[in-house]
């Protein structure tokens, strides 16, 4: 019964804080407008908000399978709750980039913080190898669904609020004021777990000389994490405030279609992680990733070519339903080809790889859409540098298999 209730509370957690990332992405690049940044230092607060996720989550990550996963939980959702008024309270440069560094804020809707590498180390360790991709599938599902209907609800809200005679900065700041009410509640629901989610200390190797929190599996995570940097450089080009700021800039569509937009694609994701299940029974963890990620990557390129909005929508969407059925194949892998008090810090380190690498792009794109000549550069070098990935992964990766395919 603890295990169910366990696995009944992470899956509560990810639905609560994928809401609002979803919830707050739509407008967080509208709101520093606002607040009379330009399209520059946005970009620069975005790339401050990634590289500050990956210091605080590798230092969280790395450690919490000594320091308590649950712990380790408790500190992010303070650290969410935190930012997340910071950005309310105050129009002060210095002071909204002190707390992107510091606090958990998310810029793309996408996963943020140490939530994601510790909640799947604990489900690793709640379930047996052969359930573990379709649960991961199934926690990417309703982590996809949670950050659409959150961008649906808070481009709708900010647009309901302001037709009836909110300005548009105070509008911003409700969706804010959920954010960080999201942070306080999913503190709350961390708090009741129980202790069948750590680590036994038996089981940690404390003898085994540590990099990190690696051990025997650490030149693996170092290939995987430099793999995935790239990947997640070209996705921090087209974050989803950024794509959302696009539209703005490219058709001039408000934020309750954009939310609209974003709900689509992001229920066409949820839906295309647990598709990925199937496919890797029978074709594997490294081919789904790779044969499914190729065809989404063109349709990226192929979004800023087209000539109206429909069409626009058209690509990204069907981009967008395809384009994470590497997300749980991904997670699932990392976790199969490390050992089991490795798990934290290997998802930790290949996530904050992933931070890190998404960390430098925003800023590049801050500067491209702050040109009209330059508006769909972004959507270029994101798709081409993801199908070198492609082809660096299969080459590095397809003979190594996880427990369940051998």
């Amino acid at each position: 019964m603890k295990t169910n209730r366990n696995i009944s509370v992470l899956f509560s957690t990810r639905i609560i804080r994928l809401f609002c990332y979803g919830f707050l992405s739509v407008i967080l690049a509208l709101y520093l407008a606002q607040v009379g940044l330009p399209e520059q230092q946005i970009g620069l607060l975005f790339t401050l908000t990634l590289a500050g996720d990956a210091g605080i989550s590798l230092w969280l990550t790395t450690s919490a399978d000594r320091f308590g996963r649950k712990r380790t939980l408790i500190v992010g959702a303070l650290l969410m709750l935190g930012a997340g008024l910071v950005f309310i309270l105050t129009r002060n440069v210095i002071l909204l980039m002190a707390a992107a560094i510091i606090g958990v804020i998310s810029p793309s809707g996408n996963e943020i913080g140490p939530f994601l590498s510790v909640e799947q180390a604990a489900l690793s360790h709640l379930l047996p190898d052969e359930r573990r991709t379709q649960v991961f599938a199934w926690y990417n599902l309703v982590g996809s669904f949670a950050t659409a209907t959150g961008a649906l609800s808070g481009g709708w809200l900010a647009q309901v609020l302001q037709s009836n005679g909110m300005p548009a900065l105070d509008a911003y700041r409700v969706v804010l004021m959920g954010y960080s009410i999201g942070g306080l509640i999913i503190g709350l629901l961390f708090l009741s777990l129980s202790h069948e989610v750590e680590v036994e200390p038996a089981s940690r190797a404390a003898s085994t000389p540590r990099v990190l929190g690696l051990h025997k599996s650490r030149n693996v995570v170092v290939r995987l994490s430099a793999l995935f940097s790239i990947d997640a450089f070209a996705g921090g080009l087209i974050v989803q405030s950024m794509i959302a700021y696009w539209f703005f800039i490219k058709f001039g569509v408000n934020p309750g279609i954009i939310g609209s937009i974003f709900f689509g694609a992001n229920v066409l994701a949820g839906i295309s992680a647990l598709l990925a299940v199937r496919l890797a029974n029978k074709i594997g963890l490294i081919n789904t990733m790779v044969f499914t990620h190729v065809p989404s990557n063109i349709l990226l390129i192929l979004v800023p070519l087209m000539p109206t909005l429909p069409l626009a929508i058209l690509l990204l969407l069907l981009r967008f339903s395809i384009s994470q059925m590497d997300v749980p194949t991904r997670q699932s892998y990392t976790m199969a080809v490390v050992a089991p008090d490795e798990r934290s810090a290997a998802s930790g380190v290949t996530t904050i790889a992933r931070s890190v690498g998404a960390a430098l792009s925003p800023s590049l794109t801050g500067i491209f859409l702050a040109s009209a000549s330059l508006l769909s550069l972004p959507f270029f070098l994101a798709g081409g540098l993801k199908l070198v990935y492609d082809a660096l992964l299969y080459r590095s990766f397809s003979t190594m298999k996880p427990p369940e395919e051998n």
